[in-house]
């Protein structure tokens, strides 16, 4: 059962974080909008707004800019991994460079301790 709410959970959310969803949930509050309006009541009125008109576009227009901020920051992960991977190939290369480098230093410097020791 767990598995099906949470299945089910995912559909729904996909199905109400999309823009089109918030076109539906506008039409639909504002087929109240005029029963509202003719009761000149400013109560029924803020309460069109906030509980009708607010509540049901409101709820899809945040799924879908959170959305947006995720892939946003999904990019930024990726492009930073890229470039953590392009930083630890270059620090490879470094240290086989600087590890070809000591191993010269160390040919010459036995070459020099060599002449020096080999001269006396």
């Amino acid at each position: 059962m767990n598995k099906f709410n949470r299945w089910l959970g995912a559909k729904i959310t996909d199905l109400v974080g999309t823009m089109w969803c918030a076109y539906l949930f506008a039409a639909i509050a504002l087929i109240s909008l005029p029963a509202a309006i003719s009761s000149h009541s400013l109560i029924i009125i803020v309460a069109w707004v906030a509980q009708t008109f607010l509540q049901l576009v409101l709820l899809s227009i945040i799924m879908v800019g959170q959305s947006v901020s995720s892939e946003a920051v999904a990019q930024k992960i990726t492009e930073t991994h890229t470039a953590s991977l392009a930083e630890f190939e270059l620090a490879k290369e470094a240290r086989a460079f600087a590890a070809e480098e000591l191993a010269e230093l160390k040919a010459i410097t036995a070459a020099v301790h060599a002449k020096v020791h080999g001269s006396q």
